[in-house]
This record gives C-alpha cells, sequence and structure tokens, in this order.
C-alpha cells in the first residue's frame, strides 16, 4: 500500500503520478460530500500529481469550510480527509442598550458573522472591531466588546457578545479657526452638537455624533456658500478626546475665501426653444450676492419643468467663471435635457396589507403616457397624506433595450393603522373623562376609515359609529355617514341635576373633488333633541321649551332634517403641524320644513401659515359663524356657538364668552352662547431653546380675539394674549397656553391656565 500526503502549508516528497480510479471523503459532519466535489479541481480518469494535489487543497480551503484539508493516496484511490469548521448556531448579545439587535446582525452579515454561516476567529475579530466601529459613531467611546465563543453539539458554536457600553462622550468645546466674516457664534447656531444646555437632556445635543457631525459641516458649509463664499473649504476637523474617554474637544479649520457678486447669468445647451420660460425660473440676478441655496433652486426649477415636458434625465451643469480681481462671477447653466421618455407601467411593491388600487388611485403619472416629474411629485405628496405609510419613495427605472421608456416604481413601507383605545384622561372643563374606541383607517386595506367611539365626562357623553370611505366611486367622491347619541348640559350649570339635552342622529355626506386641493360637500341628516326644563334651569332654555307649547317642568322633543353643504381648499403641507399654506372653508347647514327646525348656519374659516429661520411660524387663524331662524320658531338653542379656551379665545373659560343668563339660584352669570359668532388668532411659533427644529415640542406665543353674540350683532370682542407649549406626544398632540386677558368685564370667566388634547388654535 502506498500512502501519499501533501500538506498545505509544507510541500511533501515528490510522489508517482497515478489515474484516479475513485476519490473518498472523510470527515464531513455538515457538508454535503457534492459541494466538496463541485470545489475538487481533479475528477476520476484524470492522472493525480503533486501540482494537483497541492491546487486541490488550497481549493478546498478557500471555501472557509475547512480547517484543515489532508490528501492521501492508497493505491489508485483519492482519500479527501477533512476537518470542518464548527457552524455559528446563534448569536447573542448581553449589554447592548444603544442599538437594536436585530440592525447590528444585519450590519454583522456584512463582514461574514451570522447564524447558519461557518466560525472563523478572524472574522469574529473583525465583528468586534465592526460593533466598536459602530459605538464610536455615537459617541460612546468607551464602550468594550468582547466576544465569548461556546461549543455546542454537532460541531456548532454559540457567539456571545457581552457589551459595556460605558457613558456617551459629551461635547466639552467647540472652536473655529479662520472665522472672520462670521462669528463663532453665529456658525455654532447652525450646528446641531452643541456644548449643552438647559435642554440637553431632551434634545441630547451634547452627545457627539459623527453623523451629526458630518451634517453640521455641511450645514456650516452650506451657510457661507448662500453667502457669497463661493470658494469657501473647510480644510481640516480635530476631533480630542480626554483621556477618560467622557469629554470630546472639537475643533474646526475653514478657509472663508472672497465675497462674491453674481454679474451675469445665462443659460447654454439643448434648450428645446424654451429659453425665456427657463430664464424666467431663474432667482439669481445679475447684481444679487451669490447664494448656492437659489442657484440650487434655480437647477432644480429647471429639471422639474423639463420633467413635465417628458425630459426624465434632464441635466443642468453649472459652470461658473470666477473672476477673483474684482470679486465677480459669471454663471453658465449649460442644459442637458437627454431624451423624452414615457412610461412603460407603474410597479407597486412593499404594500402587504394595503391593495394597489389604494395606492394606484393616488397616481397622478399614469402608464403610457410622457413621463411629468411635476405629476411625480404630486404622487407622493398624495400618497403621503394617506397616512398610511411611514415612507414612500417613488424612482425610476430603464427599460432595457428601449430607450424612449421608463418603469416607474412605487415603494411604500406600511404602518400599523389600527387602534384600540381604553382610557382616562382629564380635562380643565370636563375634569375626569372615560374613554374607549376601536378605529381602522384602512380597513382590510381598502382605504375605509371605520370607528367606534365612547366618550364619558362630566358634561359630555358621546357614543359615536362612523365610517369615511374616500372613493365611494372612481372619481374620488367621497362618502361621510355616521350614527351618533350625545348628552351634554350647559357649561356651568348646576343646582338643576335633571336638566339635559340629549341627541339622537345620523349623518350621509359626500365630498367631491375638483382640483387636487379643492373639494365640495352636500349631505343631509337627522336629529331627535330631547330637552328636559324645571323652574331651576335658566330662562333663555325654558323659554325655548314654552315656544314649542311645551310645560315647564317638561320635556321637549323636536326632529331636525338639516341639508348641509360646503366647500374647502387645503394647501397645508401637514394637518398635525402645518407650517406652509393655506385652509380655507365654508360650510351651510339649513334645517328643513320637514322637520320641527326651521334655521341656517352658515361658517366659514381661514388659516395662513407662513414659515421662515429653522422652524419659527407665523399663523393666522380667522373664523366666522352667523345663524338665524326662519318661520315662526326661534333659533334652535341647541345650534348656539359657544367662544372661549382652547381653540377659540384663551384665558377665558371655555364656552363662557357671549350672551349671559344670571343665575340667581348661585348667584352667577352663565353663558348661554350665541347664534352667531367672531374668533380670530395669531400665533408665533418657534423651537424651544437648546431643542434644535424638533417639530415634536415648541413654544408659540398668541394674542386672540372673539365672541358669540345673540340677535344683535355688537361686534365687541373679547381680547387676550399669552404663551404655551404645543407637544406631539405619544398620547396625541397636547397644547398647553397660559392666557392674559385684556379689557375685563365683571362678568368674564376667566382661566388663565388651559389645556387641550389635539387642537390647532
Amino acid at each position: 500500500m502506498v500512502v501519499f500526503l501533501v500538506g498545505f502549508s509544507c510541500s511533501a516528497s515528490a510522489a508517482e503520478s497515478f489515474v484516479i480510479k475513485d476519490i473518498r471523503i472523510e470527515g464531513l459532519q455538515r457538508v454535503e460530500p457534492g459541494t466538496v466535489f463541485s470545489y475538487l479541481p481533479v475528477q476520476v480518469g484524470e492522472t493525480f500529481t503533486d501540482e494537483k494535489g497541492a491546487e486541490s487543497i488550497k481549493a478546498l480551503y478557500g471555501t472557509g469550510f475547512f480547517r484543515d484539508v489532508q490528501i492521501q493516496a492508497q493505491g489508485s484511490v483519492l482519500i479527501v480527509i477533512v476537518d470542518e469548521r464548527p457552524s455559528i448556531s446563534r448569536i447573542e448579545f448581553t449589554g447592548m442598550k444603544e442599538f437594536d439587535q436585530e440592525v447590528v446582525r444585519k450590519s454583522l452579515r456584512s463582514v461574514g458573522v451570522a447564524e447558519a454561516r461557518f466560525y472563523d476567529k478572524a472574522l469574529i475579530d473583525k465583528a468586534e472591531q465592526e460593533l466598536k466601529r459602530q459605538y464610536v459613531g455615537k459617541g460612546l467611546y468607551a464602550a468594550e466588546v468582547v466576544a465569548t465563543v461556546t461549543p455546542l453539539e454537532r460541531n456548532q458554536v454559540a457567539i456571545y457578545f457581552n457589551i459595556d457600553e460605558g457613558p456617551v462622550a459629551k461635547i466639552q468645546e467647540i472652536n473655529f479657526i479662520g472665522n472672520n466674516a462670521f462669528s463663532e457664534s453665529t456658525l455654532l447656531s447652525e450646528m446641531q452638537l452643541k456644548t449643552g444646555g438647559w435642554l440637553s437632556w431632551y434634545s441630547k445635543d451634547d452627545l457627539y455624533s459623527k453623523q451629526k457631525l458630518t451634517a453640521d459641516l455641511e450645514s456650516i458649509r452650506s451657510y457661507y456658500l448662500n453667502r457669497g463664499y463661493l470658494e469657501f473649504v473647510i480644510e481640516s476637523t480635530q476631533v480630542s478626546i480626554t483621556p477618560d474617554k467622557k469629554g470630546i474637544f472639537l475643533t474646526i479649520s475653514i478657509r472663508e475665501g472672497q465675497l462674491f457678486t453674481v454679474k451675469n447669468v445665462r443659460l447654454a445647451g439643448e434648450l428645446l426653444g424654451k429659453e425665456t420660460e427657463l430664464l424666467s425660473l431663474i432667482t439669481l440676478k445679475s447684481g444679487d450676492t451669490f447664494s448656492s441655496a437659489k442657484l440650487t433652486e434655480s437647477t432644480k426649477a429647471i429639471a422639474g419643468v423639463l420633467g413635465s415636458y417628458g425630459y426624465a434625465f434632464a441635466v443642468i451643469n453649472p459652470q461658473p467663471d470666477i473672476r477673483r480681481d474684482i470679486s465677480e462671477v459669471d454663471l453658465t447653466l449649460v442644459v442637458d435635457p437627454g431624451r423624452r421618455v414615457y412610461v412603460r407601467q407603474v410597479n407597486v411593491t412593499g404594500n402587504a396589507k394595503t391593495r394597489d388600487v389604494v395606492i394606484r388611485r393616488e397616481m397622478r403619472q399614469f402608464e403610457s403616457s410622457w413621463f411629468d416629474g411635476d405629476k411625480i411629485d404630486l404622487s407622493k405628496k398624495r400618497l403621503g397624506r394617506l397616512g398610511y405609510f411611514t415612507e414612500t419613495d417613488i424612482s425610476t427605472q430603464d427599460v432595457p433595450g428601449s430607450p424612449d421608456q421608463v418603469d416607474v416604481n412605487v415603494k411604500v413601507t406600511e404602518k400599523p393603522t389600527g387602534a384600540i383605545t381604553i382610557g382616562a384622561g382629564y380635562s380643565s372643563t370636563e375634569k375626569v373623562i372615560l374613554s374607549a374606541g376601536i378605529n381602522q383607517d384602512n380597513a382590510f386595506g381598502t382605504g375605509t376609515a371605520v370607528g367606534l367611539n365612547a366618550s364619558l365626562g362630566k358634561i359630555n357623553q358621546n357614543l359615536t359609529l362612523s365610517q369615511y370611505d374616500p372613493y365611494f366611486t372612481e372619481d374620488g367622491i367621497s362618502r361621510y355617514t355616521d350614527l351618533y347619541y350625545r348628552s351634554s348640559k350647559p357649561l356651568y350649570y348646576v343646582g338643576d341635576p335633571d336638566y339635559q339635552i340629549k341627541s339622537v342622529g345620523s349623518n350621509l355626506k359626500f365630498g367631491v373633488p375638483y382640483t387636487e386641493v379643492d373639494r365640495v360637500f352636500f349631505g343631509t341628516g337627522i336629529e331627535v333633541f330631547n330637552l328636559y326644563a324645571t323652574v331651576n334651569t335658566p330662562i333663555p332654555y325654558q323659554t325655548y321649551v314654552q315656544s314649542f307649547g311645551g310645560s315647564i317642568p317638561g320635556s321637549l322633543t323636536t326632529y331636525n332634517v338639516p341639508l348641509t353643504a360646503g366647500w374647502a381648499r387645503d394647501g397645508r403641507d401637514s394637518t398635525l403641524i402645518p407650517s406652509e399654506g393655506s385652509l380655507q372653508q365654508l360650510s351651510a347647514e339649513v334645517g328643513t320644513p320637514i322637520g320641527d327646525l326651521t334655521f341656517y348656519r352658515i361658517y366659514g374659516q381661514y388659516q395662513k401659515y407662513h414659515s421662515f429661520s429653522k422652524g419659527n411660524i407665523l399663523s393666522f387663524n380667522g373664523e366666522v359663524g352667523y345663524g338665524e331662524a326662519y318661520g315662526n320658531k326661534p333659533f334652535p338653542i341647541t345650534k348656539n356657538y359657544y367662544v372661549g379656551g382652547i381653540g377659540s379665545v384663551r384665558g377665558y373659560a371655555p364656552g363662557s364668552l357671549g350672551p349671559q343668563y344670571y343665575n340667581s339660584l348661585i348667584g352667577a352669570y352663565q353663558p348661554t352662547g350665541g347664534q352667531s359668532k367672531i374668533v380670530t388668532n395669531i400665533e408665533y411659533t418657534f423651537p424651544v431653546p437648546g431643542s434644535g427644529v424638533d417639530k415634536t415640542l415648541r413654544l408659540f406665543t398668541f394674542v386672540d380675539g372673539g365672541n358669540a353674540f345673540g340677535t344683535n350683532i355688537n361686534l365687541v370682542l373679547r381680547y387676550s394674549y399669552g404663551i404655551g407649549l404645543s407637544w406631539i406626544s405619544p398620547l396625541g398632540p397636547l397644547k398647553f397656553s397660559y392666557g392674559i386677558p385684556i379689557r375685563t368685564q365683571p362678568t368674564d370667566n376667566i382661566q388663565r391656565l388651559q389645556f387641550q388634547v389635539g387642537t390647532a388654535f
């Protein structure tokens, strides 16, 4: 018997060549024999040599499956002996708080460490360094990562990464070198990273992060480029850490360069005969200080216009001609529209629950039509306004072999749209409020919203079943239906426990869109009101009962079959935190002679938002409501407007303004509401100092004015001013305000500190 042995790291004695009649694999536990044969460079029938032996060992060792490979020859049989590497059975992390473990597992997979893969100590060491790198990026310089390998049965191992994250390094000092045009405090105001302040516990702006620093350097660069410093350069950034790895010192060295003024701006390239239209889009003019933001805005506008004509891949290349001796720059925008394309098909992905049709009906870019960049942007906004997705991405892809076609790929990331709520709350008016509800905004993925909600408070009790179908027809006509029960008492009324207004009703409304932001509404319903009054009930309510032939004490039941119509134009950028745009709406309600109540009410509202300077928002709200009875019955007291409190005029108790009745039983004036109202609000919103541009936590100042009126409108308004805090909390939007009334009257009910959930003004 002849034994032939070849080692991978050392050469063996020369052996006689032979023709291989069989190949036998020994030592396999988890790897399939077929896998080994697929990597072997020799086969049965070939002549085996020393060179082929070394080549075989190198090939098998290079797979990473084995930690040792030997080859022996027994006669004309080639024996391959392998020692498999253990496979990784599981990966566990202890002490990890800063990162999501599943995200870290994915990042380790990129360096070759994952469950079911073969164990390699070198890769584990690399994984340790990768984890440390991620912690350094978060400012955790003192983080320690130690990997422990535990053998398991069936040639498997478990990898345990034991982590001591340590403290986050806090920024102690930020210094600039080379800044002459702008002060250090000005540049620091452009950065997210700070040296710490009284709100740093919330904003965490004093915790060093490499990603934040990169963003801050870009912000500083943009600040200079937008103010004429065309040749601005960040020369170096030095990050120093204290020996205890708890403190960070940043030194940023910059070269400002000269301040440049724009002399000439012109277009070049393929202009498609639209030079006049494209020139009008350029916001940088001769004599202006150079601004990178205005230049980018101009190039985007030009690309957008070309995209609306079907040129999806238009490129606008600015070419500056700098004349340093006179600090001027000439700009030439070279336009390359590329080829005109049309859309072959629209592909939708990521919607595991939402049906394709719900997404496609919001698309304004259609298949087999010319590509239109404006319609792509509008489609993305419409999808974002649905509220079903956390992310929406629309991209284009070339069609192979068809240079004039593209596919539009719509990728969405869904979020939960249903909620079951059971809870309790507290209102400055209602005191303790119990509530429960079940709501689904995207029922069965159809885009239809359904809800069942109930609330129980000291003043109001409600039970509502509702359904909203935004596409009742294919043309986008919406339908809203509800069925409700409500019970309430006048605000502040005490002394008459039997008094109560109950109403049961149902509404059916339709909304018809006729532009992307305009919609008209119309509908009808039926309402049944029951009012019980005694001799202790305020006189206006007793009078109302008696006007319908009722007696005191006694109960009055009336029916109302109203017709409603309205119009709304919503151009706001957000319904939750609007910062730009406006809202306009006008509605009318008419009680028809079919019922007992003959009246009409007209309501109008206008809101305007203007954003400027890092999250600062100036907003205006105006509301007008007017009601009148027709026929021989009075205006229904159940339809009165109430003014006062958050949502109208802050600083006054909710619903306390307007006509009042003196209740001699308690010796105080009480509101009865009015047929008409006027409300105006001016609000200035700004970020909480030290929180950056965080939109979820903001301060605001305000000036309010308004009142409710009876049959005579005297336009005498109540005014207030104050300050407040708004917070988009996990429980919903919260608003706190401290209002100071102006020129109060003795009968006014003052309430300076107020709060409410889910209100805009």
